[in-house]
Parts: structure tokens; sequence; C-alpha cells
């Protein structure tokens, strides 16, 4: 095969790898962070609110902790809950998607359910949710994250799978006596890859935002946890003394939240050239 013919598949292939590079490294950063942390996350090494120094490169926050260790340290936990919800959603989404479209009790089941989770606003129903919650913390935020996600994927998906279920290779295999289970799993899903990729980066943009606004209120991880959204409500009264200690945080939440979506937005159309293909 000549040269001429492998660069029109290059390039699309470099123009991904670059879109999904920020995302990658953000969130392995993130991940690793706490190795690379100068100081203790819990330890003063300033004055409340110091600027940026020797001793601390970004500066202190409320307590003269290093805001850069925090941050450092608080990106692992936020990273990890967002991960999980949006797999838990999109999991569930994906087969009840399927199911829906394919067996009507079903979708009608699915559809009143998705109806009356809609109708609760999801900043009460976190908060309820969170409260009500033994101990409350990020596992009542991401349990309610995932309740309140699974009713608007679910209806993505089913839109999705609507078309590809009234197709003629569903239809016999129907015909043919193959299963609910099969026809969902087998037959349908797996020509979804496009939608689920999609959907899987909205809901993990969505988690960080949920996940973030939690701990704005104060209804995830509780002081003196280092969390991003945390250190935000908690040094900005002192975001005139040392911006860096509410900046930084605000940057991270807000550099991931993008650099995610924009890589599952580049890897779409190479999962819906391959669902193609499989037809």
């Amino acid at each position: 095969m000549s040269s001429a013919a492998l660069a029109p598949s290059r390039a699309p292939r470099a123009r991904v790898l670059l879109a999904v590079a920020p995302g990658a490294l953000l969130t392995l950063l993130a991940l690793t962070g706490p190795l690379f942390a100068p100081r203790p996350m819990d330890e003063p090494v300033t004055a409340p609110y110091a600027p940026p120094g020797p001793a601390a490169l970004l500066g202190g926050d409320q307590l003269g902790r290093d805001v850069l260790s925090r941050m450092l340290h608080g990106g692992s936990a936020l990273i990890g809950g967002a991960l999980a919800v949006a797999v838990a959603v999109t999991a569930a989404a994906a087969v009840l998607g399927c199911f829906a479209v394919l067996s009507p009790a079903v979708g009608r089941l699915v559809e009143r359910g998705a109806d009356l989770a809609i109708l609760l606003p999801p900043v009460l129903g976190m908060m309820l949710l969170a409260l009500a919650w033994p101990g409350g913390g990020r596992l009542a935020v991401m349990a309610a994250a995932t309740g309140l996600g699974v009713p608007y994927a679910v209806r993505v998906v089913a839109s999705a799978a609507a078309p590809v279920a009234a197709s003629g290779y569903v239809e016999a295999a129907a015909a043919g006596g193959e299963r609910l289970w099969h026809l969902a799993l087998r037959e349908v899903l797996p020509n979804l890859r496009a939608t689920v990729l999609a959907l899987f980066g909205l809901r993990f943009v969505a988690a960080v935002y949920v996940i973030s606004m939690a701990g704005f209120l104060q209804l995830g991880p509780r002081p003196p946890a280092a969390d991003w959204a945390l250190m935000i409500r908690e040094n900005a009264p002192g975001a005139l003394l040392n911006p860096w200690a509410v900046v930084a945080p605000s940057l991270a939440v807000g550099l991931l939240a993008v650099s995610v979506n924009l890589a599952a937005d580049a890897l779409t159309p190479a999962a819906r050239r391959a669902a193609v293909g499989t037809r």
C-alpha cells in the first residue's frame, strides 16, 4: 500500500490522539498526584492565605496548608467517583434502553420511571439522599448522581436503539426464536457503541459537576479532606489574599470536564465507523 493511501488514515488518528491526550494526561496526573505532592496535605507550612513563595508554590490556604499539595491530593477521589458514576449510569442506561425498545412492557415501565425521576430537581434529590444516607459523604453523593443520571441516559439510548431494533437482522433473529436478552445484548447493543461512548463522556462531565457541587455544598467530603470543590468553598473568603487557593482548584475542575468531553467527542466518530462496519 502506498504512502498516499496511508496518509488519510493517519491524519484522523493523529487528530484523535491530540484530542484525547490532554484529558488522559490530566486524569493520570490527578490519579497519581499524591505521589508528587511536596508536603503532607494537612501540614501547615505558611501563614493563612500566604501568597506563593518558596515554602508553598501556590501559597497557603485558610489554615496555612500548601495549596499545591492539597491540589495534588484532591483530584484522585473526584475522578474516581466521577468514573464510577459514569460507568454505572452508562451501563444501566445501555441495558435498560435496549430492553425498552424490544419489550413494550419494559419500555412502558422504564418510561414511567424516567418521567417520575426527571420531575425531581437534581439538587434537591442529591440533598435528600445525601442527608438521609447514614454518615453521608462521597458514597451518598455518588449514589445520588447515579440514580439521577440514569433516567436521562436511558432516553438517549432508547432513542438511538429504536431504529436498530426495527432493522431486518434483529427481526430475523427474533423470528428465529432468540431470547430477549440475546437480542438486546448481542444484536442491538453492539451497534450503539458510538452513542454509548458519547454518553459516557457526557455522564462523566455531569458526574464531575454533581460531585463538585456536592463538595461545594459540603454534602460530600468533609474537612480536612483534600477535595477540589471543597477547597473552593473553604478558601473563598481569602480569595483576595491568595487567589490561587480558589483559582487553582476551579481551573482543575473546568479543565478536567472540558478535556474529557473533547476526548469522548473525538473518539465518537471512530466508534461510529466501527459500528457501521459490523452491520
